[in-house]
């Protein structure tokens, strides 16, 4: 897996909290890095990647953790 630049730990958070969350945090990192999400909400599996997709984000790997699923976006630009 690609290291990440920084961790958003978003286990235990509910729809749409994980994904809001990762815009505030990706608006403060520069263009190209990449945030590694922790996140164990069901709904995750489908707005990470609809997220990703609709603001140009690149998702560039999604697996699963240790309870959750970790999700690797690299911010654009």
């Amino acid at each position: 897996m690609v290291n990440s630049d920084d961790t958003l730990d978003a286990i235990g958070l509910l729809c749409p909290l994980p994904v809001l969350k990762a815009r505030k945090r990706l608006m403060a990192m520069q263009g190209g890095a990449v945030l590694k999400l922790l996140a164990d909400d069901p709904a995750a599996i489908v707005d990470v990647p609809h997220f990703c997709a609709e603001s140009g984000h690149e998702l560039m790997d999604h697996k699963d953790g240790d309870g959750h699923r970790i999700y690797l976006i690299r911010k654009r630009g």
